[in-house]
């Protein structure tokens, strides 16, 4: 297809249309001239003559009935196509897939899908929960959401959710069993549950910071697990002490089921950021999402029943 190929066609029609060059030009908003001149190019460029012109009237050739019949449908489509292009932009709309580690989940996105969705009625979402790191571009995400750390340096990035820290966390039945411990080394003698990362099949290191002090510890226990929401779960049966990190802990710790221990110790890490690739063609839909979340960030923090 050459580039010039379209050229003329909305001269063309709205000549047809109204049958004539000049009611075309008013209604295009060009000149006479500019009208005449755009449907001589078609004609040429089809080697056809499209209109019968007299002083009087214009009137469509055998061809140019022809030829209207053929393209009009089209050209109503592309125009369709673009005002629908323009609607989403005011009302956005659409498939909005996302990739997202089960934290993530957990901690952005089930706190406030419920009313993301009832605020945009026209957008689907779908969420794809995985703790491996993809690439979003490839596989047809529109964005991703992960640890800031993990964000690929070519991506946009926009923190979302609230500030991080580790916490250590263990159930009241445990500590009454076992005994609460005073300082990280004290977790030596007591079940931690190993957490397992997918992406490299280590088990998580332990790190504590006070001041300028620092520890890291390979803690040991009976259970090892890789998913953070069985670690919550494992955790309130009172099976061992547990690392953890804020954002969809605290109802259970507000309602004491749970109990934070050494918090003096708790180091801040990265915080959950959205990604996605190119801020200069944002889709409405996608747009959409990151205000919201935007406002989620800065507004009072919620707390309520969890997922788990």
């Amino acid at each position: 297809m050459r580039q010039d190929q379209l050229d003329g066609l909305i001269a063309f029609i709205t000549v047809a249309e109204t049958k004539g060059f000049t009611s075309a030009g008013v209604k295009l908003g060009v000149s006479t001239s500019a009208v005449s001149q755009a449907v001589r190019t078609l004609e040429e460029r089809l080697g056809r003559a499209l209109f019968n012109r007299t002083t009087r009237s214009v009137s469509l050739t055998e061809d140019g009935e022809r030829y209207l019949e053929l393209v009009q449908p089209a050209v109503e489509q592309l125009i369709g196509a673009s005002a629908e292009i323009g609607r989403e932009a005011e009302h956005p709309s659409g498939q909005l897939r996302i990739n997202v580690p089960r934290a993530g989940y957990l901690i952005v996105l089930q706190p406030m899908l419920r009313r993301f969705m009832d605020k945009y009625p026209d957008i689907n979402v779908e969420v794809r929960v995985e703790n491996l790191l993809v690439d979003i571009v490839s596989q047809g995400y529109d964005a991703g959401i992960r640890f800031g750390e993990l964000v690929e340096k070519d991506m946009v990035a926009v923190r979302v959710g609230p500030p991080m820290s580790t916490h250590i966390i263990a159930s009241p039945e445990y500590l009454e069993r076992r005994g609460v411990p005073e300082h990280p080394y004290d977790l030596r003698e007591h079940d931690c549950i190993n957490y397992r990362h997918i992406t490299t099949g280590m088990l998580e290191r332990w790190e504590f910071v006070r001041g300028d002090e620092k520890i890291d510890l390979m803690v040991s226990g009976r259970l090892t697990v890789n998913d953070s929401e069985i670690l919550v779960r494992s955790t309130l049966d009172g099976l061992g002490i547990a690392n953890m990190i804020n954002g969809y802990i605290e109802p259970f710790l507000e309602d004491g089921r749970l109990v934070r221990l050494l918090t003096e110790w708790s180091p801040e890490i990265p915080s959950l950021h959205l990604y996605y690739p190119d801020r200069r063609r944002v889709p409405a839909k996608l747009r959409a999402l990151i205000d919201f979340l935007r406002e989620e960030r800065d507004a009072p923090v919620r707390t309520g029943n969890l997922l788990l």
